[in-house]
């Protein structure tokens, strides 16, 4: 059986750490702040990405990683000898999935799956580093692929941020569902939903957000003890502090992922972003 390589997007925030061990292939998108480009994660990361954000007198654009990109990685992977799967943040948020499929197509007959998570962040991360796992235990293609399938059903996202606005000048939130966060002392709290991101509650006052969002993973599906869970932030180390105190207490995770998120999830989400990602029931 042919060896398997998994190839993924920055959209997937994975820690450098497990990037390195599973031997996973990340393409990155492009940041651009004015006439200045940067590939998320290699040019430029996360810290640097804020403390740009913030000198910056506008906002950043992104770019999707271009088909020949993919198709340049795609091809290497054959030679080498491998079978490929391309695990892709959402299409609904970035055009990533669609060059990757743009690329595979100058590849009909060659061995490449190319799979859409609806994800976002280390929910996609996680897929990713699930299927890069069996690879390296020698699962079989369709093995993993049933996997993939099985997760992003269960995936799940509760985040919150310091304001709207971030997503709305990105056109990742309508400007009427926008104009909640407006409103003076209310948090939104958000989920993706079909991979779009959508406002799904909202409390009064920044100390709420972390119990809501706690009482929200119970009630979607968050199970205690579970192997599946990620606390992710964005320039916001001592909420994220708080934040993995209250899910320790409140789930015992049997494994915690911490991560920051990247600086393409950053242009979206802006500083001071808090996140659970995890699977529901497992």
């Amino acid at each position: 059986m042919k060896p398997i390589k998994i190839i993924t997007d920055s959209l997937a925030d994975i820690p450098k750490e497990l990037v390195e061990k599973y031997d996973i292939a990340v393409l990155p998108l492009t940041i651009r702040f004015g006439e200045e480009e940067f590939k998320d994660g290699i040019d430029l990361n996360a810290q640097e990405f804020f403390v740009k954000l913030q000198e910056s007198n506008e906002l950043p654009g992104t770019s999707q990683v271009p088909p020949n990109v993919f198709l340049d990685e795609m091809k290497d992977a054959v030679k080498n000898g491998y079978q490929t799967i391309i695990i892709n943040g959402s299409s609904a948020v970035s055009g990533t999935y669609h060059s990757a499929i743009m690329a595979k197509n100058e590849l009909a007959h060659e061995d490449i799956t190319v799979i859409d998570t609806s994800a976002l962040s280390y929910s996609c991360g996680m897929i990713v580093v699930e299927a890069a796992k069996m690879a390296r235990k020698g699962k079989t293609k369709q093995d993993i692929l049933h996997r993939i399938e099985e997760m992003k059903e269960r995936i799940d996202h509760i985040f919150s941020v310091e304001t709207l606005d971030y997503l709305k000048k990105g056109g990742r939130l309508s400007a009427t569902k926008a104009t909640i966060g407006k409103i003076l002392n209310v948090k939104p709290i958000l989920i993706i939903d079909d991979g779009k991101v959508e406002l799904f509650d909202k409390v009064r006052g920044s100390k709420k957000i972390i119990p809501k969002m706690i009482e929200l993973a119970k009630q979607r599906g968050l199970k205690r003890g579970s192997a599946y869970v990620c606390i992710a932030h964005g320039a916001n180390r001592a909420g994220l502090q708080k934040l993995k105190e209250a899910v320790m207490d409140a789930f015992e995770p049997k494994k915690l992922i911490e991560t920051e998120i990247g600086c393409t999830i950053g242009t979206y989400t802006g500083p001071g972003m808090l996140a659970i990602l995890y699977m529901k029931g497992e």
